[in-house]
């Protein structure tokens, strides 16, 4: 029966590995177990942040040292998703994910599967392509993961691709059109079309009000279990699928709800209360513990209001919006779990409400 592990190691910089190293060392996880890792990383979360492929690089490095592969094979079966973006008092972390074999158990538990796209073309990023291929892609790591109710299914991770000036010319001298080129708006479509491509796949939004006009600009349509993060350092979608399976053993369980805005606090103490935990202020440190992850998205309201009141994170021309949102939402989050090692990650095209968006918990069950 197989069994879904979580760690969690601080970083000291995004080329750090030493957390990944000791666990091996110790033998609290064999490398080829490993599945996927989550990382957040301390660039700007935009289109030149360059933290993520060097967190990537130093991370199949050190996974193919201990495999006896290439890095180019590790990254063809470990799923890599760095997150650039630590603003406020958000810690650099990694969660690292492995599959184990383990004892029968009854119930269910924390369940992972994982899976990709093909590499997209240029003129495939943020349009119906790629909306397309990732609900494919969702359906394998659901299948992967035992998942068969899309109840069942808690959290979508999805690492997507972004246009480059390189990119777009590529396409151009192919006589292809891209869908922007505006290559930080391209992180936006693409993320949006992938959350797209996830929300299909868990029924939640119905195709026939789909095609490439509504990308990015319809958010009336979105996923209340995906997270997308777009990145410089690939051309495909990596997809981590995590739900409560049957089949599973271990002692985690993951919950969620749907944040509102990005102070909707009650709806990080619902996922909470989900998973037993009490739901009256912070959680004192002997339940933090408990806490193996906390996944959010974070996006700033379109209409530059949160509950009515004014705020400037879309007028800002010196600090990028979406990193005002992992700032407000990083520390709305870690005033609720009492710690910052949280994985908050901007750009919520699709993902929640316009404003809001998806928040998970993975935590070890008490018993």
């Amino acid at each position: 029966m197989p069994e879904c592990l979580v760690f969690r190691v601080p970083t000291r910089h995004p080329a750090d590995v030493l957390g990944l190293d000791a666990l091996i060392e110790s033998g609290t996880v064999a490398p080829d177990e490993i599945v996927a890792v989550f990382g957040k990383t301390e660039g700007n979360g935009c289109v030149n942040d360059f933290t993520r492929p060097l967190a990537v690089m130093a991370l199949e490095n050190a996974l193919a040292a201990r495999l006896g592969l290439s890095p180019a094979e590790v990254g063809a079966r470990v799923a890599l998703v760095m997150s650039g973006g630590t603003e406020g008092g958000l810690s650099p972390h990694l969660l690292i994910l492995a599959r184990r074999e383990g004892p029968a158990a009854e119930g269910r538990a924390l369940a992972v599967g994982t899976a990709f796209t093909d590499d997209f073309l240029p003129e495939e990023i943020g349009r119906m392509a790629q909306v397309r291929a990732t609900e494919a892609a969702v359906a394998r790591a659901m299948a992967a993961a035992g998942l068969t109710d899309v109840a069942d299914v808690h959290f979508v991770q999805v690492k997507c691709p972004l246009l480059t000036s390189a990119r777009i010319q590529e396409a151009a001298a192919r006589g292809a059109r891209v869908a922007t080129h505006d290559t930080y708006a391209s992180m936006g479509l693409s993320r949006g079309a992938s959350a797209l491509g996830i929300g299909l796949a868990l029924a939640e939004i119905d195709g026939s009000a789909l095609d490439d006009t509504v990308i990015g600009a319809r958010t009336d349509l979105y996923s209340g279990r995906a997270s997308a993060s777009a990145g410089i350092e690939l051309m495909r979608n990596e997809v981590i699928v995590l739900g409560n399976a049957p089949g599973w053993s271990g002692p985690l369980r993951i919950a969620h709800r749907v944040m509102r805005d990005g102070i909707d606090f009650s709806a990080i103490q619902g996922a909470l209360a989900d998973l037993g935990f009490p739901v009256a202020g912070q959680l004192p440190p002997e339940a933090a513990a408990r806490v193996v992850a906390l996944l959010a998205k974070a996006e700033p309201s379109g209409n530059g209001l949160i509950r009515g009141r004014r705020h400037i994170m879309n007028d800002d021309s010196d600090i990028n919006a979406t990193r005002h949102a992992r700032a407000l939402v990083g520390g709305v989050a870690a005033a609720a779990i009492g710690r910052t090692d949280l994985f908050v990650s901007g750009g919520a095209e699709h993902q929640g409400p316009d404003g809001g968006g998806p928040v998970a918990v993975i935590a070890a069950m008490e018993g």
